[in-house]
């Protein structure tokens, strides 16, 4: 065995660790890692801070990867990623990413780490070094097994998929009022391409319920890593004005439909109850736990 420790290259690495992801799966996430279309989704996010990647740390076994460090948007924060039987590893690579990953803001420093309430050993560590627990969210699943919630589409709706059309000022104010930003929205158009950008988005996936006057009142993004069964939303938002009428509901089950026909077995969802109420269940936690120093 030989470790060594680089850092990452945002052109030539990126496909490699998509790779070391979907072959390092576990269902439900259970054994700490991420989700091929998280690190994809994250890289097109317009929060992604792409000129400090070069901080993210990779580990590699005779060439081949086997940990990552990384954040998800940017520095302040931090993702453990090991392959199967290199666990163990993950405790070290906290100090690797105190270095690396912290944030300095006028002299102290902060990391907020992201683990999973199974990982016993790396939650152990993180006490040790003085970390807290600040905040738990759920890791819910819809297991295609039970049956769909089925809710009728308001009369003048339609369901639209991105190649049907693919408005980017229509999807900038659902996205920016959908997720609370404002009533008015920003002009930069350029941040929805850049969200369609990756090599493995999907255009046919991607479910849009359409309002009678045209605007488009709630849109879900759904991804699929292509070797693993399970699909992943990211992201679902609905316009203020066009909630507390099923939409949210009809489109992820739309979009959850499309992937079902294509192999998949179960959708990863959000932390909210609106989840919980159409049937998704929790199979896990995921904890940040920060220090300040």
């Amino acid at each position: 065995m030989t470790i060594t420790l680089r850092n990452y290259k945002l052109l030539s690495d990126f496909e490699r660790v998509n790779e070391f992801l979907r072959h390092n799966f576990t269902k439900y996430l259970q054994n700490g890692n991420i989700q091929q279309p998280f690190w994809e989704y994250a890289h097109t996010h317009p929060a992604f801070n792409h000129k400090l990647t070069h901080r993210f740390g990779i580990w590699e076994d005779n060439g081949e990867i086997i940990a990552v460090a990384c954040y998800e948007m940017d520095l302040g924060e931090c993702l453990f990623i090991a392959k199967k039987g290199y666990e163990e590893m993950k405790p070290s690579l906290l100090e690797y990413a105190e270095k690396e990953l912290c944030k300095v803001d006028e002299n102290q420093k902060s990391l907020d780490v992201w683990v999973f309430d199974y990982e016993t050993e790396l939650r152990e560590k993180l006490l040790e070094k003085g970390y807290k627990k600040e905040y738990t969210q759920l890791i819910t699943v819809f297991k295609y097994e039970n049956e769909f919630v089925e809710r009728e589409l308001p009369e003048g709706y339609t369901i639209i998929s991105l190649e049907d059309e693919n408005d980017f000022r229509k999807i900038n104010d659902v996205l920016w009022k959908g997720f609370d930003h404002g009533d008015e929205p920003d002009d930069d158009l350029d941040c929805r391409r850049l969200m369609q950008s990756g090599p493995n988005f999907r255009k046919d996936l991607t479910t849009i319920i359409k309002a009678p006057n045209g605007e488009y009142a709630c849109f879900a993004g759904m991804w699929m890593d292509g070797v693993n069964d399970y699909a992943y939303l990211e992201p679902l938002a609905t316009d203020p004005k066009y909630r507390r009428i099923g939409l949210a509901t009809i489109a992820l089950t739309e979009a959850m439909k499309k992937t079902k026909k294509l192999g998949a077995t179960y959708c990863f969802g959000g932390n909210r109850e609106f989840y919980l109420s159409i049937g998704f269940e929790t199979v896990c936690h995921r904890e940040m736990w920060r220090k300040k120093w």
